[in-house]
């Protein structure tokens, strides 16, 4: 897995290539039910939020402070 990471690191992937590589991965563990596909839909959904809340939501209030808030 750390060679996946680092080869992501160091080739700068595209969105396209990141969903092929997440897509690959969520099949290798081979789910074959509606429970296995759900599970694997929440931990999708469960890491958007974390990505969210710890990346992406700094980032826009940094950004709010530069250039001034649109929600006045």
């Amino acid at each position: 897995m750390f060679k996946l990471i680092k080869h992501i690191q160091h080739n700068k992937v595209s969105a396209g290539e990141l969903n092929y590589i997440l897509t690959n991965i969520l099949l290798a563990t081979e789910p074959s039910s509606y429970g296995e596909f759900n599970s694997l839909i929440g931990c999708l959904e469960c890491v958007k939020l974390e990505f969210y809340a710890r990346a992406i939501r700094p980032y826009e209030s940094r950004k709010c402070l530069d250039n001034g808030d649109v929600y006045k």
